[in-house]
């Protein structure tokens, strides 16, 4: 008898995991777009930092990325039990924040004057105090771990909506494994991206002789050559995603719009398939634009009413 109960429990332990296992390759195939964006915006956010407190930063962001987890993922499962309907609103509000903060590093940092102006900035705080180094680190951790907690919000929803017709434990186990995956995976490659330059310096610094040796030192300037380029282009690609996610997540907020732009993609041939996302990120940059021209009037205003 007892021989029996416990085979029913392995056997009812194997179909939950086979369930979540199945639940988690197809929401992972469904949130690799938002993933692909969250790698790219966070890499993009640990730049300008010194090269040797490159990974504590990594390791900060990625700390408070699993305390934004532990938030979202409890309370995307209550939300969604108890007050299904501010899924959305509360998603919108996330989308315009992340167009804002896009259309405002596009709008604010564009002008050469200004670049020079923040180079320099930099330039003083990498040499300036230690509490000034602390206080810059503070600012980009804070930042990133931010705009994360965006990105998950929308990466935990839409995982949610992969297994909402699945058991609580289901939804549960899952969301667990994706929040996990997710920051693991995220900030794993954030942390070797930052680190590109540094194993192309080791390499080219070998000392010893011969075809090996020269290979290895080729690799090595192939990898200092490839570093800047490539985060010259995670600060491009991570403003371009901040507008397609926030972006989408304005367009799929109406069920009609999203409905005609799918129904009008699928008559068009050759890029059909990427209007949709295309016309995201157009609504994401508008959007963005006009919260920050709004801002730039409005900020003074609410400034001078504090300062009262």
């Amino acid at each position: 008898m007892a021989l029996g109960s416990l085979l029913a429990l392995l056997d009812d332990i194997a179909t939950v995991l086979d369930d979540v296992s199945v639940m988690t390759k197809v929401a992972v195939k469904k949130t690799a777009g938002v993933l692909g964006d969250d790698l790219a915006v966070n890499a993009e956010k640990v730049l300008g930092v010194r090269p040797e407190r490159e990974l504590a930063v990594v390791w900060a962001v990625a700390k408070g990325s699993f305390k934004n987890k532990l938030i979202l993922v409890p309370a995307a499962m209550l939300i969604s039990l108890f007050v299904p309907g501010l899924i959305t609103p509360l998603l919108v509000c996330g989308g315009l924040y992340l167009c804002f903060e896009g259309a405002e590093k596009i709008l604010h940092y564009s002008t050469k004057a200004h670049a020079e102006t923040e180079l320099d900035e930099v330039a003083d705080r990498l040499s300036g105090s230690s509490a000034d180094l602390v206080a810059f680190e503070r600012e980009k951790i804070n930042g990133a771990i931010r705009t994360d907690f965006i990105l998950s919000a929308e990466i935990i929803v839409l995982t949610l909506g992969v297994v909402e017709a699945e058991e609580l434990l289901i939804q549960l186990l899952v969301l667990s494994g994706i929040a996990s995956l997710m920051t693991v995976g995220v900030y794993g490659l954030v942390g070797a991206i930052v680190k590109i330059d540094d194993a192309g310096l080791l390499l080219l610094r070998r000392s010893d002789e011969g075809v090996v040796a020269d290979a290895i030192r080729g690799v090595g300037r192939g990898l200092l050559w490839f570093a800047p380029r490539l985060m010259k282009t995670l600060t491009v690609v991570g403003t371009l995603a901040m507008f397609l996610v926030g972006g989408g997540i304005l367009l799929h907020a109406s069920h009609a719009v999203t409905d005609w732009v799918e129904g009008w993609a699928a008559g068009v041939e050759m890029i059909g398939w990427m209007l949709p996302t295309l016309i995201g990120g157009f609504m994401g940059l508008l959007a963005g634009v006009v919260m920050v021209k709004t801002w730039d009037v409005a900020g003074p205003l609410v400034a001078r009413q504090r300062s009262k």
